[in-house]
């Protein structure tokens, strides 16, 4: 190989790897600006799940909590039936509401 055809090759080499360099620059680039968005996003949604714990929370706080034979009764009068002594077992008509029902499913407890 005569000398010429070496620094030819060499040259072409050298660009080569000039262009790879430059590639593999772009893409430690792009791959730490993805990294900062992921880390980014992570921290938001972190923020997110601790925010609809805390609503969470308040709504659990807010709600009454129903014994295990009131929320059969609950369960009963939403499908349809008076709860109340007046009426027990009869079919709400239309679905309307009976304040003696929410009453005896909601009211003061003892």
């Amino acid at each position: 190989m005569d000398s010429q055809n070496l620094y030819d090759e060499l040259k072409e080499m050298d660009t080569q790897l000039s262009a790879s360099a430059e590639n593999f620059s772009h893409l430690h680039e792009s791959l730490i600006g993805l990294m900062e968005k992921n880390a980014e996003l992570e921290i938001e949604n972190q923020h997110l799940r601790d925010r609809i714990n805390e609503i969470t929370e308040k709504m659990d706080n807010n709600s009454p909590r129903l014994s295990k034979s009131r929320k059969n009764l609950e369960k009963l009068y939403n499908e349809g039936f008076h709860v109340c002594s007046s009426y027990y077992g009869k079919r709400r008509e239309n679905g309307e509401d009976c304040i003696f029902c929410t009453d005896i499913i909601y009211g003061k407890r003892d």
